[in-house]
């Protein structure tokens, strides 16, 4: 039995909020607790991955957690390596493991807006949206790009008005909802590049 190292309760609302946290920033935070007050979430979970498939080598994991866990304030925050004890690589197969888990816990995807602009280069990426409710925050240079992604397209027609954020949670899958927020402008690809080797 998968064994998280955290314990959910069935109807909570639970943030799963997945990332190479290479380095965490004021950004990322800005992103949880955002979806925390506007969804209306007991918790939300970063989800540090092993390594993005999609990303150049990261930073050791020991470290992105470091950094993820300084960002993370407060109790309703929780930072977990939950996808490096089951050996998963792509979030629908840790989507899947924590359904499984941890039934009757309402799960919603987090992720910001630049994020939904290469959703469909991420595995199984039409079964994600079909697994939990996705909520996505506003990231700077994303707003018009991110309406255009072909996420977005496919989806279309279970987008709701973001009003309905405190509802995301209880809604069944597919089902999204875009989030405007003051904008963050921090950058973990920016950050690495001003940090010496």
């Amino acid at each position: 039995m998968l064994r998280p190292g955290f314990t959910l309760m069935r109807g909570q609302r639970v943030g799963l909020f997945g990332g190479s946290f290479d380095p965490a920033h004021d950004g990322h935070a800005h992103v949880a607790e955002t979806a925390r007050k506007r969804l209306k979430l007991d918790r939300v979970i970063w989800l540090v991955s092993p390594q993005n498939p999609l990303k150049p080598q990261s930073a050791k994991l020991k470290k992105r957690m470091a950094s993820a866990r300084k960002w993370a304030r407060g109790p309703a925050m929780i930072v977990s390596d939950v996808e490096k004890k089951i050996g998963s690589t792509y979030t629908i197969d840790t989507l899947r493991a924590l359904k499984a888990r941890f039934p009757g816990v309402r799960f919603v995807w987090i992720m910001g807006a630049d994020n939904l602009q290469t959703l469909h280069r991420w595995r199984g990426w039409t079964q994600i949206l079909h697994e939990a409710p996705v909520a996505v925050i506003a990231r700077p240079t994303s707003a018009i790009k991110s309406r255009f992604a072909p996420a977005a397209v496919r989806f279309a027609h279970r987008r709701l008005h973001s009003r309905e954020a405190p509802l995301l949670a209880r809604r069944a899958p597919p089902a999204w909802l875009y989030m405007r927020a003051p904008l963050n402008y921090s950058s973990s690809s920016a950050i690495r590049a001003q940090t010496p080797p």
